[in-house]
């Protein structure tokens, strides 16, 4: 079962199926009598006198939100998964229309001096909210965003001197991010960017960049300009290297960790064009698993897979 294929358009199916069986037991019919021998005239669905109102408008809504739940808990295992043509999904859209066409045409029989109650009422409107939400899920917006995020609920901020707090990326503690020397696929690290002392971070005793310190010799800017000179044709190199055909990324793809600027959606690794199996958040490193062109396969902390279509800005780790 995996929470995060559930989008809010799923949360509203199963609302609506939760108010449609409360209605079931709330009165149907209510007839008009007055006397001391009327008694309690109202009727609700489970009564044998309203068949088969039971049937076709209650259960039946109520099974149609089950089929479009059981599609969704079943997430890209079931995409192709078909009984009698149709998916589960399908049959469960197609249910709901006809319980609320059953229950809009119920509404309008009776007898004389009978009545609707309120559970026929919310009957309709709980098929009216079954049927839009089932068939406008993958359609609306708002009714695709994911029920479950891996969202923080605050993000920390920066501390003095420009390392990350703890729970940003590049800090232990955050999803499997990889330590010196480990296979990405193995358990989490100490931080990304390093601490005082570490690659690209002078060390106290060094000085500031650019600056002589005690120690070093008179002709400083002449080392200076040997190392520009070297740094310039080592870069002549790399742009060599780098205008000679490379290998497939597939070929020589390695597993890596990465950070996303920004809240991204995540596709389904079988149907991209499909809707969003999870959500990438700042402050959390992901590891990508395969790259297809720019697009990368991202993995979240459950283990689900998805396309991860837009790559730009992202932190490697």
């Amino acid at each position: 079962m995996n929470l995060r294929a559930l989008t809010k358009g799923d949360a509203a199916v199963a609302g609506a199926a939760v108010l449609l069986f409360i209605a079931s037991f709330l009165p149907y019919w209510t007839v008009e009598c007055k006397g001391k021998y009327c008694g309690d005239t109202s009727t609700n669905a489970w009564d044998s006198v309203l068949f088969p109102v039971l049937p076709s408008v209650f259960l039946l809504g109520i099974l149609a939100a089950a089929l479009i739940l059981v599609q969704r808990f079943q997430g890209q295992a079931a995409t192709n998964r078909q009984v009698l043509g149709l998916r589960l999904d399908q049959w469960g859209i197609a249910f709901s229309v006809a319980a609320l066409w059953t229950s809009v045409w119920a509404l309008g029989g009776g007898l004389e001096g009978i009545g609707h109650g309120i559970g026929a009422w919310l009957a309709v409107i709980a098929l009216i909210v079954l049927t839009g939400a089932s068939a406008g899920g993958q359609l609306i917006p708002v009714l695709k965003t994911p029920l479950v995020t891996d969202r923080p609920a605050a993000p920390a901020a920066f501390p003095a001197g420009g390392h990350p707090a703890p729970g940003q990326p590049g800090q232990p503690g955050q999803y499997g991010y990889p330590g010196p020397g480990q296979d990405p696929s193995q358990a989490q690290s100490p931080a990304f960017g390093g601490q005082p002392g570490g690659y690209g971070y002078p060390s106290p005793q060094a000085g500031q960049p650019g600056q002589p310190v005690a120690g070093q010799p008179h002709d400083f800017v002449a080392q200076q300009a040997a190392h520009a000179a070297e740094a310039e044709a080592a870069r002549q190199v790399s742009a060599q290297q780098a205008a000679q055909p490379q290998p497939a990324p597939a070929a020589d793809f390695a597993p890596f960790w990465f950070a996303v600027p920004a809240p991204r959606q995540l596709a389904p690794k079988d149907n991209p064009a499909g809707g969003p199996v999870g959500e990438l958040v700042p402050g959390t490193w992901y590891l990508a698993v395969e790259q297809r062109g720019a697009a990368l396969v991202a993995q979240l902390q459950d283990g689900t897979q998805g396309v991860l279509a837009d790559t730009s800005g992202i932190q490697r780790g």
